[in-house]
């Protein structure tokens, strides 16, 4: 028995010192593998958000992405696809100065970014950084920056993330990201409730800002241990449907 009790006692020890020296890429592919969003490559997904109406069809690496909402008597329809912009009025396309496509397609392309978290966080222009680990409410998380280059990572390419990965599941717990646009600033989300549609996980946040757009990003989940941040919205998709689309 004296032995037995060694054994387990080493392997429990080995089995965490694995854990705690995977890599950041390790770590991530984890998390994609854990909330099945290797399956939204090849879907159609669907949801409200804020009233408004997104649908995503992802296909063999072709991809549209849009939102369609009332305003005043018309039905606006705004849709990105692998080569660019578009806007509709009442199903017709319109002009769109560069300014507004720039505006309009980040403000469609942020929503369905979220939605599907972390799917994306694979792609070429993505940098990973694996930052010492973190405990928010006595659980243990990996801590995983995101950055991007440059080249392929979009008008908000300095944009900074970071996420918390539950250590026991490699799911998204928390996340944080730094933003440039509309004066810039940063926000803290934390789950409030999930659900798995067709093996995919989606994920609703509460939204938290700092005080103080001096607060690292790093530190944001101590002020949030510490009730220090402020409560700004919540992030709830709501009619979510999926379709998995066949090769």
């Amino acid at each position: 028995m004296h032995y037995l009790y060694i054994f387990l006692i080493l392997l429990i020890t080995s089995c965490n010192s694995k854990k705690s020296s995977l890599t950041a890429q390790q770590v991530i592919d984890n998390t994609i593998a854990f909330s099945g969003v290797s399956k939204v490559s090849n879907s159609k997904i669907t949801f409200k958000f804020r009233d408004i109406l997104y649908t995503a069809v992802r296909k063999e690496g072709n991809y549209t992405l849009d939102r369609v909402f009332k305003k005043d008597t018309s039905t606006i329809n705004d849709i990105i696809f692998n080569k660019g912009y578009q806007r509709f009025v009442n199903y017709i396309p319109v002009a769109t100065i560069d300014s507004l496509k720039i505006k309009y397609s980040n403000a469609v392309n942020s929503v369905h970014y979220f939605s599907v978290l972390p799917l994306g966080l694979n792609d070429k222009a993505v940098q990973k950084k694996i930052l010492p680990s973190s405990k928010i409410n006595g659980k243990e998380y990996y801590k995983i920056e995101i950055s991007f280059s440059e080249d392929g990572g979009g008008e908000d390419f300095q944009d900074i993330f970071i996420y918390w990965i539950n250590k026991d599941d490699f799911l998204i717990d928390y996340l944080a990201y730094s933003f440039h646009t509309n004066g810039g600033g940063k926000r803290f989300r934390v789950l409030k409730e999930q659900c798995l549609i067709k093996e995919i996980r989606f994920v609703d946040y509460y939204n938290y800002k700092p005080s103080s757009k001096d607060i690292p990003l790093t530190d944001l989940d101590l002020y949030y241990e510490n009730n220090q941040l402020i409560k700004v919205s919540e992030i709830i998709l709501k009619d979510i449907k999926v379709d998995i689309l066949n090769n």
